[in-house]
């Protein structure tokens, strides 16, 4: 009975170290169902060979980790002959027995369970089981007793799904020890010794799947991530909001801006004949069909005094970024001068296009998006 303890004790203490690093299967994963066959003959009082009979018998097992297993198994003694010479069986088994029993994987017991590899090919269990034992005498009737076992499971697995093992084992009849009617525990002239093989079906295969362990430190540093990364989620969502209202407060003022009638900048000296001004929308350097008329009134001044010129100064306002606006600015000069030259034949050569970058002529931010366009009168 000791021995019984102590392989239960193992058993559980196997069955909890595994569970910490494997995810907890389900109650249909990794059943399995085999069919047996072998030997059996008295340990004690009997022709070791002389007594020898055939053994068969089907087994079904479920493994709740990858070291403990659990299973209920049924076997019979085939009727060749009998131990106690008193007359054969009148069935076609002599014996059977019907139990339960438990495994312990024993590589990984002591070695571990590999979720790289999976299932070794080769592993050795150890087995205990108990259950129903009953013989059928002709003359004598049949006699019931309680069965104990023990041994080893040597396991070859061919494949994911099939195994093929061998297992020797010794089973006491703990009722009738045989010749001696003092002992019923564990007395070897009431046990037999067995050896059989069989060939075991896995259902889905008989893998675990691992659970990377975390530790509370590592659990608290990933939500303090989480956090950070919706905090940051929030923040980016408030400035895109914010910029979305200054996009259309913009496009507001533009709006507004572009309604209004060009006014013309008193300046001093004699600027309301020598100055005209090209405005320009947000962003842009194309010339739009309300300020066409200055970049016309240009032209027609530079044709009627063939010995004039005019210089072209673009600027930019102050919205954006600043390499931007100063090529901004470049382009807006470049645009006045196009026109000039491809709409209006003017000679390239009495044209001066210049970028400024950003202006500060006008209070009013817009205003500053402009060509401004000074006549050089060689008269002058």
């Amino acid at each position: 009975m000791k021995k019984t303890i102590l392989f239960a004790a193992i058993a559980l203490g196997a069955m909890s170290a595994s569970a910490q690093a494997i995810e907890q299967p389900k109650f249909f994963d990794n059943w399995s169902v085999g069919v047996d066959g072998g030997l059996t003959t008295p340990m004690k009082n009997h022709a070791f060979f002389g007594s020898m009979r055939g053994l068969v018998g089907l087994h079904v097992a479920k493994q709740i980790t990858p070291t403990f297993g659990l299973g209920v198994e049924g076997q019979f003694g085939v009727n060749t002959s009998t131990w106690n010479g008193t007359g054969h069986s009148a069935t076609a088994f002599d014996n059977s027995y019907v139990g339960t029993y438990g495994t312990v994987d024993l590589f990984n017991l002591f070695g571990g369970y590999t979720c790289e590899t999976g299932v070794r090919p080769f592993t050795i269990e150890a087995v205990a089981g108990a259950g129903w034992g009953h013989n059928y005498v002709v003359g004598h009737g049949d006699q019931n007793y309680f069965v104990t076992k023990a041994g080893l499971n040597f396991n070859f697995n061919v494949s994911d799904k099939v195994t093929i093992g061998v297992s020797p084992y010794v089973a006491w009849n703990m009722n009738n020890p045989g010749a001696s009617q003092t002992t019923t525990a564990y007395n070897i002239n009431g046990a037999t010794f067995n050896l059989q093989a069989s060939v075991t079906y896995h259902f889905g295969g008989h893998k675990f799947a691992c659970v990377m362990p975390y530790n509370q430190a590592e659990i608290d540093a990933l939500n303090g991530q989480i956090n950070d990364l919706r905090a940051a989620l929030d923040q980016a969502t408030a400035t895109a909001n914010a910029n979305e209202a200054k996009a259309n407060d913009l496009a507001n003022q533009l709006a507004a801006c572009n309604a209004r009638p060009v006014q013309t900048v008193k300046e001093v000296s004699n600027s309301l004949n020598s100055v005209r001004y090209v405005f320009f929308r947000i962003g842009s350097s194309v010339i739009t069909a309300d300020q066409q008329p200055n970049v016309e009134m240009i032209a027609a001044y530079l044709k009627n005094h063939k010995g004039s010129k005019v210089l072209v100064k673009g600027y930019a306002s102050q919205d954006g970024n600043l390499d931007f606006n100063i090529k901004l600015a470049k382009a807006r000069a470049e645009a006045v001068k196009t026109a000039l030259v491809n709409k209006y034949k003017i000679s390239a050569d009495r044209i001066q296009a210049e970028g400024e970058g950003i202006g500060h002529m006008f209070s009013e931010e817009s205003w500053n998006r402009v060509s401004i366009c000074t006549i050089e009168d060689a008269s002058k």
